[in-house]
C-alpha cells in the first residue's frame, strides 16, 4: 500500500472513502511483489496496480464491494488449467490480495491516516493482520523510526509489543513482507499472518564521472526509482546544465566524497571516470563498503590493469570479485543510452538474482517473487 502512499494521503486529507487492495503473498510467476496496491474511491477512481493487468478488473470490483459492505476480505487469484482466460493469472502465478475498506466510520482509519501521512513524509512501517481470528483482519499498527507506535490490534498486549519490534526490524532493513506469529505474541495463541510494509527513502545511485554516458545513466537511474548523485572533481563538467535530471551534483574528488557520504546495502556505485588517478583510490574504498553494486567502465585491457593496481593497493581476491568490470551486460550497446541500459540491466539482475540470459527457451521463473520480504 505504501507504493501509492502520496495519493492515498491526499485522499485521506480530502475526506474520501476508499478501499485498498494489497498484495500480501505471491507464488510462481506473479508480476507484482508483496506490498503492491490498487485503491478505489467512492467515485470509482482507481490508482495503483496489483497484477500488471491480469486481475485488475476483478480486484477493482472487490474494492467497490468492500466500500459498500465495509468488510475486509482476503482473496486468492491463480492460474486455471480449465479456463486460462477466465479471471485469474494466466501467466501461471498465484497472488493473495487483502482488500480493506477505509471509510469515515472505520475505527482503524486514524491509524491508517497517520501511517499514510508519516510514510508520505519519509520513513515508517505499517503492520496489518492479513489472516487470523475473526475481528482482527485488517487491523493496523504503525511504527516510526524513533520507535514510537500508533494503533494496535487489541487482542493481547504482548502481540502489539512483538509486532512493533518485528516491524522495527523490517523498517531498519527497508523490507516488505509477511510474518507468521501467535495471537498472544511469539508462538502463543491462534496463528496470525501479518503484512509489514516499510516506507524508506529511495535507494541511492552514485555516478562518478561527468561524461556523456553518465548523463544517459542518470536518466535511467531516475526511471528505476533511484536518488541519483553525480560526482566529478572537474567543475567545468559537473554542472546542472549537463545533468538536469540528477538529484544532486557534487564537485569533489570521488574517493573523498564517497568517504564522507552515507551509503547502505541498497546503494549502487557506477564508476565511469575511466582514469586511474580517480578510479584506484575510489574503488579501493568502494569495494570495502557494504553496498549493493560496484561497477567500473573500461575495456578488458583497462580492467586487467585496474585489477593489478588494486591488488597492489591491498585488495583481496574476495573484494575484487565484487567489482563488475567492464560494467554492464553484453547487449551490443554502442550509444550512451544503450550503454546506460546495459548498466541498468546488470544492476537489476544483481539486485534480484537474474542471469541476464534471454527468457526465450528458458525454464526459470519470469518474476522472481516470493511471499516473504523483498
Amino acid at each position: 500500500m505504501l507504493d501509492i502512499v502520496e495519493e492515498l494521503d491526499r485522499w485521506v486529507g480530502q475526506g474520501r472513502d476508499f478501499a485498498v487492495a494489497t498484495v500480501v503473498a505471491v507464488g510462481g510467476s506473479a508480476p507484482r511483489p508483496p506490498g503492491a496496491a490498487l485503491a478505489v474511491d467512492a467515485d470509482g477512481t482507481a490508482i495503483g496496480s496489483v497484477s500488471g493487468g491480469c486481475v485488475e478488473g476483478a480486484v477493482y470490483e472487490l474494492c467497490r464491494q468492500a466500500l459498500q459492505d465495509g468488510e475486509t476480505v482476503l482473496e486468492r487469484f491463480g492460474y486455471s488449467d480449465e479456463d486460462a482466460f477466465a479471471v485469474g493469472l494466466t501467466c501461471g502465478g498465484v497472488i493473495d490480495i487483502l482488500v480493506t475498506p477505509v471509510r469515515a466510520d472505520d475505527p482503524a482509519r486514524p491509524v491508517l491516516a497517520a501511517a499514510l501521512a508519516t510514510a508520505a513524509r519519509g520513513v515508517a512501517a505499517l503492520a496489518r493482520i492479513v489472516s487470523g481470528p475473526a475481528g482482527l483482519t485488517g487491523r493496523a499498527l504503525l511504527v516510526r523510526p524513533d520507535g514510537t507506535v500508533e494503533g494496535g490490534f487489541g487482542a493481547h498486549p504482548e502481540l502489539d509489543r512483538t509486532v512493533a519490534a518485528e516491524a522495527g526490524a523490517f523498517l531498519d532493513a527497508g523490507r516488505t513482507g509477511t510474518l507468521e506469529i501467535g495471537e498472544q505474541g511469539s508462538r502463543c495463541g491462534a496463528p496470525l499472518t501479518l503484512l509489514i510494509e516499510s516506507s524508506v527513502p529511495a535507494p541511492r545511485m552514485i555516478v562518478f564521472g561527468a561524461i556523456d554516458f553518465a548523463s544517459a545513466l542518470v536518466r535511467v537511474g531516475k526511471f528505476l526509482g533511484y536518488h541519483v548523485t553525480v560526482c566529478d572533481a572537474r567543475p567545468v563538467f559537473a554542472t546542472a546544465v549537463r545533468f538536469p535530471d540528477a538529484d544532486e551534483i557534487v564537485v569533489e574528488w570521488p574517493h573523498e566524497y564517497l568517504g564522507r557520504t552515507e551509503v547502505d546495502a541498497r546503494t549502487v556505485l557506477c564508476v565511469l571516470t575511466h582514469d586511474a588517478k580517480f578510479d584506484i583510490p575510489l574503488l579501493r574504498l568502494a569495494l570495502r563498503l557494504p553496498v549493493a553494486y560496484v561497477g567500473a567502465m573500461g575495456s578488458r585491457r583497462t580492467h586487467l590493469d585496474r585489477e593489478a593496481r588494486l591488488r597492489e593497493a591491498g585488495l583481496s581476491d574476495r573484494e575484487l570479485a565484487r567489482l563488475r568490470s567492464p560494467i554492464g551486460l553484453d547487449l551490443g550497446a554502442r550509444t550512451p543510452e544503450e550503454t546506460a541500459l546495459s548498466i541498468a540491466a546488470e544492476i537489476v539482475a544483481t539486485r534480484h538474482g537474474g542471469t541476464g540470459a534471454s527468457l526465450t527457451g528458458a525454464h526459470t521463473p519470469i518474476h522472481r517473487c516470493s511471499g516473504g520480504a523483498r
